[in-house]
């Protein structure tokens, strides 16, 4: 862990440089249908009002439609362009399934899935609908499910437009590096009640880069890109759980939730990170190497064929 650190410190991840890179950047996104996950707050709601000033139709998918469709109407009034709710709660897989239907009710393409949303340091009580651990299963488990049931409206954006390829985008975290995936932790077990909340959060964006890596092994010859990202330590609603000492530390080492959307949405629209498929990205746009527990090929086929077992009765 120590080494890991290091690395991480030394690409400068915790005080990034400038960004060379700005929202202004974005290629103009006409014709392009877009998902962000918790799109409603925070970075998410950052990378929508920028891909909405760049004409791009973008969903919305959040649990909570009040608080979206305060933030869609905010938005509009932004930027003169309305985006779309779309009900999605990653701690039920029923409405994981439900949201995915819905969307492909709707649309026959996805461009860009940007997996945003998360949760951070729950209590411990709190689990799924399914009984898994809250972090994990929103953080990693709903994503993967959404992901897969998405998968038919990502691979028709090659096929029906040659020149293109589907984007999935996963938002990790710095804390990757801090912790290795336990399995017998992710469902309520003793192992997980006994485990600290901080360490449950390291494991659920671990495990969100390697199953990011995964989705490129699979995916990347059939016309999808996957890229897992550090948004950085920013000022957003994530930390609302936190408490004391700690809340405080944190605080003064955050930037402004506008900067978080940098590294994802460069992901998500550069030309040039069409040629990033399995990559991890840092601060602010930068491509640099998670530990390589998360690059490793068998333990991205066993999360996987975990995470297939695990929802295959839904």
């Amino acid at each position: 862990m120590g080494a890991a650190l290091s690395a991480a410190f030394i690409d400068r991840q915790l005080f990034p440089p400038q960004p060379k890179w700005s929202i202004n950047d974005i290629p103009d996104q006409s014709g392009k249908v877009i998902i962000v996950t918790g799109g409603n707050t925070g970075i998410g709601k950052e990378t929508v009002k920028a891909l909405l000033v760049k004409n791009a139709k973008v969903y919305v998918a959040t649990r909570n439609k009040a608080k979206s469709l305060a933030a869609i109407e905010f938005l509009r009034k932004q930027t003169g362009k309305e985006a779309l709710f779309l009900s999605l709660d990653l701690a039920d897989l029923n409405s994981v399934k439900s949201a995915a239907k819905e969307f492909l009710s709707k649309e026959r393409k996805l461009h860009v899935l940007f997996n945003n949303a998360g949760v951070m340091e729950s209590p411990i009580e709190q689990l799924t609908a399914q009984g898994f651990d809250l972090q994990f299963g929103v953080n990693v488990i709903g994503h993967w499910y959404f992901t897969e049931l998405l998968t038919p409206a990502l691979l028709a954006v090659s096929r029906e437009e040659p020149d293109q390829k589907a984007r999935v985008i996963t938002t990790s975290s710095m804390a990757c590096y801090l912790d290795r995936l336990h399995w017998d932790a992710i469902e309520d077990t003793a192992q997980r009640r006994k485990a600290a909340l901080d360490a449950l959060y390291n494991r659920s964006k671990h495990a969100n880069v390697i199953v990011s890596n995964e989705v490129a092994r699979r995916y990347g010859d059939k016309g999808i890109v996957a890229i897992s990202v550090n948004p950085g330590n920013l000022a957003t609603e994530l930390q609302r759980t936190l408490t004391g000492a700690k809340k405080w530390i944190i605080s003064k080492i955050l930037y402004p939730a506008p900067y978080g959307a940098l590294t994802q949405l460069y992901a998500g629209t550069d030309p040039h990170a069409l040629k990033l498929n399995g990559a991890f990205m840092v601060p602010w746009a930068r491509v640099s190497k998670p530990c390589k527990e998360a690059q490793d090929p068998a333990i991205g086929k066993k999360l996987w064929e975990w995470l297939e077992d695990h929802t295959k009765d839904v």
